[in-house]
């Protein structure tokens, strides 16, 4: 086989990606397999499972790049509500895990809630594209009610992480459909006057997190030592960090969940303030990049999603830099293509590959 024909096999599937955003999403993934190797080093295995994970979420972004977005809005509503069943079927008999009933066995063990961070925005831009043109109050209204279901679901898991990430991507779908502003700031001063509510509301365990996130130091050996161990670890860094495999809070295991929801704090004292800026640039490219593929997509629906998809990458790592550094309670949420874990992976993996979607066949309609 010559090289020409060789070409002309891969050309197809090469074509299915876009270049700058697979390129930056590859950096991001190599900046935190190295870090990840430092952090799970005294963990068996934990590189290989997370080199698979990154296969996986490959596998799932290019069969999303190939599917066009027509065809994935006629699969919103059966998703949405194939996640709602699901949801119900967590809270009648779901499994019990640490002390929270958030999956549910199929022959799989699955995590529904996983599903509704797509299903979600979805099922919103396809509300949304239905009603092009027609934007009164009473569609925001009823677009709200289709986020909060789910959202409660979650939360009586309890899930307030999770809960949180989905209450994002439905809402960003509903500003970027173009809620007033007058909307938001009543829907703030509604939020602030039942916050005694919420509270009185919360479990025992995101009390905690709240008051922690406030002053650590009042249960150091409790919940406060995670944000303790994570802020002295991103403060021994310095400048320049300790250098990889060399930094003491994570290899002296005082970092708790360093390999998952607390590696930035590893990756923050072995490569210090560059490492971060050089961190924090990549991340900007990446929402960069996605929110130029949202601005040019064809339609009100890929619109929508593209924004939202591009807003989520930016609440993730939002989230767990601010959980990590002590400015936002610790939710678990992981650090998008950077953090071990599967079930986050091949939901971002999937994100990336609805975006690519949109912006390949944006191209297609122009040519």
């Amino acid at each position: 086989m010559n090289r020409r024909s060789v070409g002309q096999i891969v050309q197809p599937y090469i074509q299915m990606f876009d270049v700058p955003l697979m390129l930056i999403v590859c950096l991001i993934l190599s900046v935190g397999t190295v870090t990840l190797y430092s952090a799970g080093i005294d963990f068996p295995g934990r590189v290989e499972d997370h080199l698979r994970n990154i296969a996986i979420a490959f596998v799932v972004m290019w069969v999303a790049a190939a599917i066009p977005p027509q065809t994935l809005m006629r699969f919103a509503v059966p998703l949405y509500i194939t996640g709602i069943v699901l949801l119900l079927a967590v809270a009648q008999f779901g499994l019990i895990r640490n002390g929270a009933r958030r999956w549910v066995d199929l022959g799989v063990v699955v995590q529904p809630s996983e599903i509704m961070k797509i299903a979600m925005p979805m099922m919103l831009a396809w509300f949304f594209q239905k009603r092009e043109g027609v934007t009164r109050w009473r569609e925001f209204l009823v677009a709200g009610l289709m986020l909060i279901a789910p959202v409660g679901l979650i939360m009586r898991q309890p899930d307030l992480g999770t809960a949180l990430l989905v209450l994002a991507a439905g809402f960003y779908v509903i500003f970027l459909a173009g809620l007033s502003w007058k909307v938001l700031v009543a829907a703030a001063v509604a939020v602030a006057a039942s916050l005694p509510v919420v509270w009185s509301m919360l479990h025992d365990y995101q009390r905690g997190r709240v008051l922690t996130l406030i002053d650590p130091t009042t249960d150091p050996l409790g919940k406060g030592f995670h944000i303790i161990q994570s802020t002295i670890a991103i403060g021994s860094g310095g400048i320049t960090g300790k250098g990889w495999l060399n930094g003491t809070q994570a290899h002296l295991e005082f970092i708790p969940e360093r390999t998952t929801d607390f590696i930035f704090a590893v990756f923050s004292e072995e490569f210090g303030l560059i490492g971060n800026c050089v961190l924090l640039f990549l991340y900007l490219l990446l929402i960069g990049r996605s929110m130029i593929i949202a601005a040019n997509a064809p339609t009100l629906f890929s619109r929508l999603l593209a924004g939202a998809i591009t807003l989520i990458f930016f609440t993730y790592a939002f989230v767990n830099m601010g959980m990590v550094s002590g400015i936002l309670p610790v939710v678990g949420v992981p650090l998008p293509f950077f953090s071990y874990g599967g079930t986050a992976f091949v939901t971002l993996g999937l994100g990336v590959g609805i975006l690519m979607s949109i912006q390949r066949h944006r191209k297609l309609m122009q040519s």
